[in-house]
């Protein structure tokens, strides 16, 4: 078979010639893979994952890893939804997304040897090549740069969007080639653009001359092209005459309103998105929004017609699934009839696969412009489509950015002479077009010192010399005013000042953390006006500040908060404001308001609305879809049933008054689903320690035989061998009784040594003993490791000292202890742990040493998910 027929048997579509050529390119891997794809707006650029997938049949050189990265959140999804149809063919084609409900699966970290497609944001993405993974926990970190920084061909769409990211990406890739300390299976690279902003560029591959060329009429495949590629857009520029917002909804009012089609509105600020809105209704006209400053979990409903939340507005919008598409992707809403609005900000702007019939939209820049234009009349089917764009006058544009280059754009928009075609768009001069993208933000130069500095993620404080990576991500914009995330967590309003000790919010948040479906954001300034609101009706309520490295600014009363506008501002911007579940501030579609709910007895009431969702996170299984994590009392009659399945993370002590009725003590449990291919087997009931640790052996052993770690074969096999090692011996510290009885370990079980503990036990936190470091200084004096060379000594050493996430750099003065040994014997261990961290990546690089550590961790996950057999008998029920 062809790649002609394969690609159309798994997309459903036939090849457009750009897509062929593509591919070809692939196949011959190397530097033939394209640098840059200039591909314009609605030519099927998400195709690039298939291509990849097909190609690497032909060419198993190309990276294993898949990783697409946009810069907005509702096309996360929508890649991910049609990555997933590829699955009914490729049944080992590992698919996860970043961001969503269904956030971060783990399939394509589980098992370092299949190929994996990740879906997710310049955030999601950029802050885990940086070892600074957001809302992922310390011990995690290494292990997600690892696999998106080895193996990986990281696809930028919409480059153009986000310049400081690509200019991250390209610097990443120098690091990895001729750096200080270079990688082994380095990052490729790939832009993506319908708009380029490098003029100077050159050869990207584009539309080939026959799809330039195609028309209506073109015979095959290429009218498709032609259909979209000129597709009727007929452009209409109208001046001010009154402020802009008004006349925008006014325009789409009066022209559109009895035409009965789908009408887009574009606005560039909120509060002209809350003018529209307010005049639609007025006119008993149904419309929707799509906007940031919506929490994730209400937004993803929003857009998903499968879901029986979704909005049947928004469905007007999409595509409707093919007659033969499964169950899966079947509709659970009915698209609604009539004319319909939908208003969006930038949110709405980028890669969405929605198509309008019509529409109408303030002026913005031309990136901005261009991406608007491609979600009318998509694909090329309507022959009457109007866009209508509502500008200043002349005298109308204000100096500062980004007015500028607004006005550029507008007199670009002028030389299309009505029409706005993809077509049209190309044929103007790409120079004049880069003249009119937004300003450019301030990209900020990286070093080998910060990647350094990043890379050590044990380290949890903050560093000196280690700067957050947001602005590392998307530049410094002047114009752009600082933004501020909102979650609300149960836990939060229940941990009470004298368990914070014992219960610190950055331990809980590395258990459980903050996910994209949990969070809203906005600007600042804005956030602070609906909080204050929050902190007059809940000025004892405590709160929780998080700043993107993790760490937590704990707020005891909220109105300790607000009795300082100016200094609350600074200590909420760029941070993560996270709330108690029972304060209310989320309105039922997502939006932050501080009046919210309005209930006259809302101080009263000590759960007037319930706006934690941390458990509205699912994950596939066989058995369906499931919640990947539960948090249960104790004293829950369904408590077996509901934990079934499931592995025991912690629990929570509560003194009175958090007490039942007999008085006794209650505690909150914590679990989560083990995420494996193969679901059939959960770490629920305690495991030996001695089968723990020959399960990691056999599962590593799986991994191991998939992968190639070096060319050279007696390197590679000295590589594995040191692995193999390293899983036999690396959990020799669970050994110790304070160990066993930190993990719960029932008295009567005294004499037996457990590797997993069970659903019912209760972990204890009696010392700072990490186990890792108790394996580290047992393996001094075993003799198959003493018969090593010093290299794979070094690596056998890291490899268990790491595996938890400890040990990058360094183990901590209070973790160096040992109820076996002298801490006087071990300090000269520890003290090379960092040493040898350092020796380690200059030898394999920064994200080739994370790499290898996460084969390890990958194999210790899959036993701990799928041991071969439980302890059961005498174990407590």
């Amino acid at each position: 078979m062809g790649f002609s027929e394969q690609f159309k048997e798994l997309t459903g579509n036939s090849p457009f010639p750009w897509q062929t050529e593509l591919f070809k390119l692939f196949v011959q891997g190397g530097y033939a893979i394209p640098a840059r794809c200039d591909i314009p707006t609605g030519m099927g650029k998400t195709s690039v994952i298939a291509i990849w997938l097909l190609a690497r049949e032909k060419n198993p050189s190309l990276p294993r890893r898949l990783v697409y990265v946009v810069n907005r959140r509702t096309v996360v999804d929508q890649t991910t939804a049609e990555v997933e149809r590829y699955k009914k063919h490729r049944n080992d084609l590992a698919i996860s997304t970043l961001r969503g409900q269904f956030a971060d699966n783990r399939e394509w970290s589980a098992d370092p040897s299949r190929e994996a497609v990740i879906c997710g944001t310049v955030d999601m993405i950029g802050s885990r090549l940086l070892f600074s993974g957001y809302g992922v926990g310390y011990k995690g970190k290494p292990l997600h740069a690892g696999f998106l920084g080895q193996d990986s061909l990281i696809v930028h769409d919409e480059a153009h969007l986000e310049p400081a990211f690509q200019d991250l990406l390209l610097a990443i890739q120098r690091e990895q080639t001729s750096g200080r300390q270079q990688d082994r299976n380095r990052i490729r690279v790939m832009e993506l653009s319908a708009t380029s902003r490098d003029a100077q560029q050159t050869h990207p591959l584009t539309l080939t001359p026959e799809e330039q060329a195609a028309t209506k009429d073109s015979p095959g495949v290429l009218k498709i092209v032609g259909e979209r590629f000129r597709a009727t857009k007929r452009l209409h520029l109208v001046p001010e005459w009154d402020k802009s917002a008004e006349q925008v909804a006014k325009l789409a009012i009066d022209r559109f309103k009895d035409s009965g089609k789908a009408i887009l509105i574009f606005v560039r600020e909120i509060k002209s998105v809350k003018t529209i809105v307010s005049a639609v209704e007025k006119s008993k006209l149904p419309i929707a929004q799509l906007i940031g400053p919506m929490r994730g979990l209400e937004r993803d409903r929003l857009t998903d017609p499968r879901s029986a939340d979704g909005s049947p507005i928004f469905a007007r919008f999409l595509p409707p699934p093919k007659p033969d598409a499964p169950d899966s992707e079947r509709w659970k809403v009915t698209p609604a009839l009539g004319t319909v609005y939908l208003v969006c900000t930038s949110a709405g702007e980028v890669g969405v696969n929605i198509s309008a019939d019509h529409m109408v939209c303030d002026l913005s820049t031309f990136e901005s412009m261009a991406q608007r234009f491609g979600r009318v009349n998509r694909f090329g089917k309507g022959d009457d489509t109007e866009i209508h764009v509502v500008h200043p006058k002349p005298d109308g544009f204000e100096d500062k950015a980004p007015d500028p280059r607004r006005k550029l754009t507008l007199a670009l928009l002028e030389r299309l002479n009505g029409q706005a075609s993809p077509a049209a768009l190309s044929g103007l001069d790409e120079k004049d077009r880069a003249a009119a993208f937004a300003p450019l933000p301030t990209i900020l130069p990286t070093s080998d010192i910060l990647f350094d500095a990043w890379a050590m993620t044990s380290i949890r404080e903050k560093m000196p010399g280690r700067p957050p990576v947001e602005p590392y991500l998307h530049g410094l914009r002047d114009w752009d005013p600082a933004e501020t995330n909102v979650a609300w967590r149960e836990e939060v309003g229940l941990i009470t000042e004298d368990q914070l000790d014992e219960y610190s919010p950055e331990d809980l948040l590395d258990e459980y953390p903050l996910k994209p479906h949990e969070l809203l954001g906005d600007r600042t300034d804005r956030v602070w006006a609906e909080l204050e609101k929050l902190a007059d009706r809940f000025p004892n309520s405590p709160l929780w500040i998080v700043d993107k490295q993790g760490k937590v600014e704990v707020v005891k009363r909220f109105a300790e908060l607000a009795a300082d506008r100016k200094r609350a501002i600074e200590r909420i911007e760029r941070r993560t404001v996270v709330l108690p579940h029972n304060i209310g501030g989320l309105t039922e579609s997502g939006m932050l308001d501080g009046d919210h709910p309005k209930s006259p007895k809302a101080d009263e009431d000590p759960r007037p609305i319930n706006n934690d969702v941390a458990d509205v996170l699912l994950v596939q299984t066989k058995q369906g879809l499931l919640p990947a994590r539960t948090r249960i009392w104790d004293d829950d009659k369904q408590f077996d049933e509901k934990t079934k399945g499931l592995r025991h993370i912690l629990c929570i002590d509560f003194p009175p008054p958090e007490t039942i009725e007999d008085g006794t003590k209650r505690t909150w449990h914590w679990f989560e689903r083990p995420i494996e291919k193969d679901n059939s087997k959960n770490a629920v009931e305690p495991v030996l320690l001695d089968a723990h640790v020959t399960d990691v052996c056999q599962s590593l052993e799986t991994i191991l035989g998939n992968l190639v770690l070096d060319p050279d074969a007696q390197q590679d096999a000295k590589l594995k061998s040191a692995l193999r090692i390293a899983a036999r011996f690396h959990d020799l510290g669970k050994a110790r009784d304070l160990w066993q009885r930190s993990i719960g370990r029932p008295e009567r079980l005294n004499a037996i040594c457990f590797g997993k503990s069970g659903r019912r036990w209760k972990p204890r936190n009696i010392a700072d003993y990490r186990h890792e470091f108790g394996s580290l200084v047992d393996l001094q004096s075993v003799p198959e490791f003493q018969s090593l060379d010093d290299d794979s000594k070094d690596l056998v050493q890291h490899l268990i000292a790491a595996h938890h996430g400890q040990a990058r750099p360094h183990f901590t003065a209070a973790q160096i202890i040992d109820p076996n040994h002298r801490t006087i014997d071990c300090e000269p261990l520890a003290v090379e742990v960092s040493r040898r961290f350092a020796r380690l990546q200059r030898k394999f690089g920064r994200w080739g040493l994370a790499y290898l550590e996460s084969i390890l961790r990958a194999a210790d996950w899959h036993a701990s998910a799928t041991p071969s057999e439980f302890f059961k008998e005498g174990v407590d029920s």
